[in-house]
């Protein structure tokens, strides 16, 4: 790696456009949704000039015959028909992948690499759609085409040349749809290596294994009519008018027929508040709003855990003179480890929850109560409550809350974790996991005819690592943009750039092509909104929405460039060569994607008769054992835990720093360096404080600060100039948007429990910036 490969990306890089404005602050109090979400889209419509196209795209989103699936977030779509549950950031999402602006090898021989990584992620992102596939020429430091069939023979000698497959690893963000998600699978498992690294190990591992651990299954156990029908919602580390627009809708629909919803958050978020569904014609006219919830809690960050076990604790209290107040045969005829959870929820005394949840003890009542007398009951939840320490933790903390009163197994109650990305649960469902069992491996070897490897791959963080360390030497990411969504920037560009070959199948320019190996190569594919041309006419694709709910998507536009291939395509292509002897039919799966699905079928769990099924008005939902009561644990029954409470009271003089997306923004995606819902216009490199945490360290307000984080290992990560917002938050707290922050969260610094960055509960000082 030269030296001046290694000098090109500065430690703290901007992923905003430059701002045309001073920075402003100004408290947002309007509803989520409604009007000032309709104004933005139209003014990004008429900035991006989609004004035609834009809305064509919407009204098609969504709809059970024709159109497609709405890209974006995993909320499920709507059960009633409803053919306008759309949201404004789907109309980006699709939009931004509309663009008319393209990124040909015109562009790539005007600038250099070097050039471009000093651009901001923005302006990246923002030259168009990717056009054709281009390879890193070293000499000259820029990207030059290259043939299709030269590219995969690139990827292929690359792969066969290996001493070890292991020494390759396969990245999947959660756009990839689930035909493409199999065959990526397959081709890494054909080349011999489980390392198969993606963005729930950054995101929802921890979910995964708290739910696998208690329940049984990986997934939440709800579905949309479940949250039609229940009595009390908790919605928990999740902030909906951003992450899963849609769900403003369920949240007006619940309060409107009475039930109860309580927000928990460090910051009351906009979708906490009041609503105006932009679909509800009347109320859009009226200017009349919803509410959103009925209580908001805000524990200190990483303070879920206590108060959960303070709601539990206060359910075994009030059972002592009402034997309603838990479902004892539900308890014994389908649970194990009750009595001692009892015991351990009885030996925490109320002083220790309220000092590490933040809240006081009249505070966690309150939502006891709620809870206590609302039937069914769900309970759902976000990245808040995953990327911490103790993350798998505190989920499970959420099935002992929700087994006390038989809340599984029937309408209107369970677990509902909130998947970000619209494919990431199939992603997993379908074969992407560093940590396979034996079961699906062995139906994986029958259905393909293949050895799967046995041992376990590695994971993000272990991928970064190897990479680092030269143990990994070809890194190839299927969409996403993994030198900025990963932790600890620094590392993760050195990582990339000692890699032999990087690989980036992706629509538009990001920074991980700037990022590279010593060989590197864009591979531009078709977006979800483009018509999908094989040998057998236009294909569809599959996906799978945070409730299990898997169903087709069809594009419709006409491909942004000719030289573009589907992701199954390159998928298939990369493997023909670097599997010359394969007896894998890529080509012939390629054809007609319907054999792709057949073959899944006999695959995968729960795709029986797939390509019928799939087929059926709004998909068909993925079978849920644990929602029929059957627990496949080792006891065979749902497992109580007794997890010991964490400490997570910052030290004197600390701060516990969480990242978080602005509403601007979609992953990694800026759209602009706005954050409406949070008042916030022109300004990404900021700090949310509590005002009393400010006065302490003589920082005023919207004054320029120094941000410090320290790593377990006792290294510091340092962020400097950033501007101090005065803001609703506990003492002790702080928070700031990712990307920007990543550099914060060091690499080592990752939970035992998930292996998951702690980018949620980064020990961070903050002081007035250095003159």
């Amino acid at each position: 790696m030269s030296a001046d490969n290694e000098a090109r990306e500065p430690l703290e890089p901007r992923v905003g456009p430059v701002p045309e404005a001073d920075p402003q602050f100004r408290p947002y109090h309007h509803p989520a949704a409604g009007w000032g979400a309709a104004r933005s889209v139209t003014r990004f419509l008429v900035e991006e000039r989609a004004l035609v196209d834009g809305p064509r795209a919407i009204m098609k989103m969504n709809h059970e015959n024709g159109g497609f699936d709405c890209p974006g977030c995993a909320w499920p779509d709507d059960t009633k028909g409803l053919h306008l549950d759309i949201c404004e950031n789907g109309i980006k999402h699709v939009t931004w992948e509309m663009t008319r602006k393209r990124v040909g090898r015109e562009f790539f021989a005007a600038h250099s690499v070097t050039e471009l990584s000093g651009w901001s992620d923005y302006d990246l992102e923002n030259q168009g759609r990717l056009t054709e596939p281009m390879a890193y020429d070293p000499a000259s430091d820029h990207y030059v085409p290259i043939s299709w069939k030269d590219a995969f023979e690139v990827v292929g000698a690359t792969l066969r040349g290996l001493d070890s497959p292991h020494r390759a690893a396969f990245y999947t963000s959660g756009r990839l749809g689930n035909e493409a998600t199999f065959l990526y699978q397959l081709m890494a498992r054909e080349l011999g290596t489980n390392n198969l690294p993606d963005c729930s190990n950054m995101c929802h591992e921890a979910s995964g294994r708290a739910l696998q651990a208690s329940l049984g299954t990986g997934k939440g156990t709800v579905d949309l009519k479940d949250w039609e029908s229940a009595d009390a919602l908790f919605i928990l580390g999740v902030n909906a008018a951003s992450n899963a627009p849609r769900m403003l809708t369920a949240l007006a629909e619940a309060d409107r027929r009475g039930a109860q919803i309580v927000h928990v958050n460090p910051l009351v978020e906009a979708a906490a508040t009041r609503t105006i569904v932009p679909h509800d014609f009347t109320d859009m006219a009226l200017f009349r709003t919803t509410r959103t919830s009925t209580l908001n809690l805000q524990p200190r960050i990483g303070g879920d855990m206590a108060l959960l076990r303070g709601m539990a604790k206060a359910v075994l209290e009030q059972s002592s003179s009402d034997p309603k107040a838990l479902d004892v045969a539900f308890i014994d005829r389908h649970t194990t480890g009750f009595e001692e959870y009892r015991a351990l929820c009885e030996a925490t005394p109320w002083e220790e929850l309220e000092r590490q949840s933040g809240l006081s003890r009249a505070d966690i009542l309150k939502a006891a109560q709620v809870y206590g007398e609302a039937d069914r009951s769900i309970v759902s939840w976000c990245l808040g409550l995953t990327q911490h320490e103790h993350g798998v933790d505190t989920v499970r903390e959420i099935v002992n809350l929700l087994l006390l009163r038989g809340n599984l197994g029937r309408e209107g109650a369970g677990p509902s974790p909130v998947r970000g990305h619209s494919n990431v649960q199939g992603n997993r469902t379908c074969g992407i996991d560093h940590r396979p069992t034996d079961a699906f491996l062995d139906r994986l070897a029958k259905a393909c005819r293949i050895d799967p490897p046995r041992e376990h791959g590695l994971d993000t963080v272990r991928t970064i690592r190897a990479m680092r360390d030269g143990e990994v030497t070809v890194f190839v990411a299927m969409g996403g943009n993994f030198a900025l969504a990963a932790p600890d920037t620094p590392a993760t560009y050195a990582a990339l750039r000692s890699c032999d070959l990087t690989v980036q199948v992706s629509t538009k320019l990001n920074r991980s092509h700037v990022v590279h190996g010593r060989a590197a190569l864009i591979l531009p594919c078709i977006g979800r909104t483009e018509k999908d041309h094989q040998r057998k006419g236009v294909q569809s694709t599959s996906v799978e929405d945070s409730m299990s709910m898997v169903h087709m998507s069809v594009g419709m536009k006409r491909p942004a460039s000719p030289h573009l291939l589907s992701e199954p395509a390159i998928v298939a292509g990369m493997a023909r060569a670097a599997l010359p002897d394969s007896e894998t039919p890529w080509d012939w799966y390629i054809e007609d994607y319907d054999r792709i699905r057949d073959t899944m079928a006999e695959a995968l769990d729960g795709f029986e008769d797939f390509n019928r099924r799939v087929r059926l008005p709004l998909g068909f939902r993925i079978k849920q054992p644990a929602r029929e009561l059957v627990f496949l644990t080792p006891s065979g029954r749902a497992e109580f835990s007794a997890a010991a409470l964490p400490d997570v009271v910052p030290g004197a003089g600390t701060l516990a720093l969480g990242t978080m997306r602005s509403h601007d923004q979609w992953n990694t995606t800026i759209y602009s360096d706005n954050d409406r819902y949070r008042g916030i216009k022109n300004l990404r490199t900021l700090v949310f404080m509590n005002r009393a945490d400010m006065r302490e360290r003589g920082i005023p307000d919207m004054g320029p600060v120094d941000i410090t984080s320290t790593a377990k290992d006792g290294s510091e990560r340092f962020l400097n100039g950033y501007t101090a917002v005065p803001y609703d938050i506990p003492r002790g707290c702080a928070a700031g948007y990712m990307p920007e922050m990543n550099v914060l969260c060091a690499l080592g610094d990752y939970s035992t429990q998930s292996d998951q960055p702690i980018m949620k509960h980064v020990k961070v000082t903050i002081v007035p910036a250095a003159a």
